[in-house]
This record gives structure tokens, C-alpha cells and sequence, in this order.
């Protein structure tokens, strides 16, 4: 397929309520899209989001749309690109930024699987459409409330619960937890929060029965999250840490993980997610699939890869009515049951943007084309 035109978008996705970890609170999410279309007229999408500040990481969506508009996509624009291995090929030039490659990796895996007129996740190998979804919730107002909006979420079905916890959001939280619902399936989720000076308050989560700890330490760290899974009978889950096939080699290699959260964005696309799961697999580290609130079509890639092999513990894929009153696509985010979503049984995601919540959505926009015309829209 060459790439004829390129289509960038950064939008502002506002949330129905701030969502709360340890990095912050955020009242909406930045994310960008991109359109690839090639010189035969079929299109695929991508959507990929940093969020506004670089907190999670060094990206931010700002930056994620200058550098696609002004170096990323010059590289690919007229090129023929007949696999993933020969995209990132042609993206090795800039350092880094796998959000920002991420974007156009998934959009150029989205015009694949049109052009074999297959779901995507079919393309990629999975098992089948229906997967096994989750609850996360945020930082709360109380504990009373958290265990409100546990309460519910066990009504609806949901296998299991992820907890975000921080300082000052801790063991009191988890014991009341535990103590009010005594056989659910919990984990929580530190995003980098602590040290292993910590140990001791880490050390307590052992009382819990947990599923997993995810990311406790550093955010690109892998040698004290060894000693720390040593330390601890509760499996450890890197997210974070894990932003290419490399590091989760590393990882699995020196034990600093019984599981790994696969987010396409952070690790560059669908191309390294694939080679991810394989190298866990062969490990025997399990792996999930994590995502960043995108809209309806980055979570669709989210569905795809959720559907592999060694995917054994429900993804972070939400219904839209979760965060969004409309979400920025055609296709909203469902249960098709109790703690299941389905993938579009359509071509490629089956999902492209609704164009009147685009306008909306849309903060800038820029079109490269291989005759060299450049639009913008601030």
C-alpha cells in the first residue's frame, strides 16, 4: 500500500467527571487522531493519547501532533508499506515518541486489515470478536463512595476490579474494600507512585489477595521492581516500564514481572503489542491489555489485541457511557454481556470518527499529501 494523504487531528474529549490517580486529575482527553489514505482510496484510522500534560510520560498531545505533522509524517508520506516491521523501519530516525508513532502504526494495521476486507482482529490472529472486560476506578471522594461505585459495578457482572491507589489512598482503602467484598477479584494500580522504601507499606497488600500490584515503582524502572517481586507474594504487573519488545525481554528475563499491561499506545503500536505478547508468552508472564480513556476508535485496537492468546486477565476497555456523554466515534463502546465487549465484525475496526463531533473535538489539524500541500486548521 503507498500512503497517499495523511490526515492529523488533536482533539479535547471532555469527560463526564475528572478521573483521579496519582498523577493528577484530568477533566478531559487529549489524544490525536490519524487518517492514512492510500493511492488506492481506502482509508484506516488511528488514535493514540498522551493526554494534555507529559505526566504519564514524556509525551503530551500538543507535542504528539507537531511532531507527527512535522517529522513522522514526512517520513511515510509516498512510501509503500506492506508490513508493520517496515513502518517502524521507516520511523527509527526519531528517537523515541512511541505515542506519537503509535498513532500512524495503528491506523496503518486499521488499512491493512480493510484492504484483506478482515476485522482487524481476525488480521492479527485472535480468538474471536467477544472479550473479557473489567471496572477501574479512580481515586474518590470517600471510602464510602468508592465502595458505592464497587457495589454497582459488581451488580453489572464485572470480573474483576482495578483500584487506583496513592499516597494518602492506601491500606485503610484496600482493608475496607476487602472487608466489604470479600471474594471479588481486585488489584490496584500505583502508576510510579512509590519506592521501595516503601516495602513495608507494600509489603501489607499481601494481606489483600490480590490479583496483581501494577506499576508500583519508577515508570522506567525494571531492577528494583525484581527486588521488589522477591519481596512480595503478590505478582507484580508492569505498564510503564514495558515501552518496547526490549524492555519486556529485559523484564520477564530478570523477574521483574508475573504479568504485563499491553498498551498499544505506549509501546509504539499494534507491530511491537504483537511481539510483546509473543515474548511473554514464551515466558510464561501473562499478559492484559490496558488503554488510555481513548475514544471508541483507539479502544477498538485495545479489542483486537484483547483478543489473542495469551491475553488471561480482563482488559481496561469501558463503555462510552463510562466517561463520555457521546463518544468521538461512529461506534459507541458497549457490554454485549455481563463483563464483555465485542469487536465490530466489520473490516479493519469497523470504527472511523463521527465527523460532527470531530469538528467539536477538534483543537488543530493538518493534512499532508504526497503532492506536498500542507493544510492547517488552528
Amino acid at each position: 500500500m503507498t500512503i497517499d494523504r495523511i490526515d492529523i487531528h488533536r482533539v479535547a474529549m471532555p469527560l463526564i467527571y475528572p478521573f483521579r490517580t496519582a498523577f493528577g486529575n484530568d477533566e478531559c482527553i487529549e489524544s490525536v487522531l490519524v487518517k492514512l489514505t492510500s493511492d488506492d482510496g481506502l482509508c484506516g484510522w488511528g488514535e493514540s493519547a498522551a493526554w494534555r500534560n507529559p505526566a504519564y510520560c514524556a509525551e503530551w498531545a500538543r507535542g504528539m501532533f507537531l511532531l507527527i505533522r512535522e517529522r513522522l509524517a514526512p517520513l511515510m508520506i509516498g512510501q509503500t508499506i506492506e508490513s508493520g516491521d517496515e513502518l517502524q523501519r521507516l520511523l527509527l530516525p526519531i528517537r523515541d515518541n512511541r505515542f506519537s508513532k503509535a498513532v500512524i502504526d495503528l491506523a496503518w494495521w486499521d488499512l491493512n486489515a480493510r484492504s484483506r476486507n478482515q476485522p482487524l482482529w481476525k488480521t492479527l490472529g485472535g480468538a474471536g470478536p467477544v472479550v473479557a472486560v473489567g471496572a477501574d476506578l479512580g481515586v474518590m471522594e470517600s471510602i464510602d463512595a468508592l465502595l458505592s461505585e464497587i457495589g454497582k459495578a459488581i451488580e453489572e457482572g464485572f470480573q474483576r476490579i482495578k483500584l487506583k491507589y496513592r499516597p494518602g489512598w492506601e491500606i485503610d482503602v484496600i482493608a475496607a474494600v476487602r472487608k466489604a467484598f470479600p471474594t471479588t477479584v481486585f488489584h490496584v494500580d500505583c502508576n510510579s507512585a512509590y519506592t521501595l522504601a516503601d516495602l513495608p507499606m507494600l509489603k501489607k497488600l499481601d494481606d489483600f489477595n490480590l490479583a496483581m500490584i501494577e506499576q508500583p515503582l519508577m515508570h522506567d524502572d525494571l531492577i528494583d521492581h525484581a527486588t521488589l517481586a522477591k519481596a512480595l507474594d503478590t505478582p507484580i504487573c508492569l505498564d510503564e516500564s514495558i515501552t518496547s519488545p526490549e524492555k519486556a525481554r529485559q523484564a520477564v528475563e530478570i523477574g521483574a514481572c508475573r504479568w504485563i499491561n499491553i498498551k498499544h499506545g505506549r509501546v509504539g503500536g499494534i507491530t511491537n503489542a504483537l511481539k510483546i505478547h509473543d515474548i511473554a508468552r514464551a515466558a510464561g508472564v501473562g499478559c492484559w491489555v490496558g488503554g488510555m480513556l481513548e475514544s471508541s476508535v483507539g479502544q477498538s485496537f485495545a479489542i483486537a489485541l484483547a483478543s489473542l492468546s495469551n491475553i488471561h486477565y480482563p482488559a481496561d476497555i469501558f463503555p462510552t457511557s463510562r466517561f463520555y456523554h457521546r463518544d468521538l466515534g461512529r461506534r459507541t463502546i458497549d457490554l454485549c454481556g455481563p463483563s464483555q465487549i465485542s469487536a465490530v465484525d466489520g473490516p479493519g475496526i469497523g470504527v472511523v470518527p463521527d465527523e460532527q463531533m470531530l469538528v467539536q473535538c477538534t483543537l488543530e489539524q493538518a493534512t499532508l499529501t504526497s503532492r506536498g500541500t500542507d493544510r492547517m486548521r488552528n
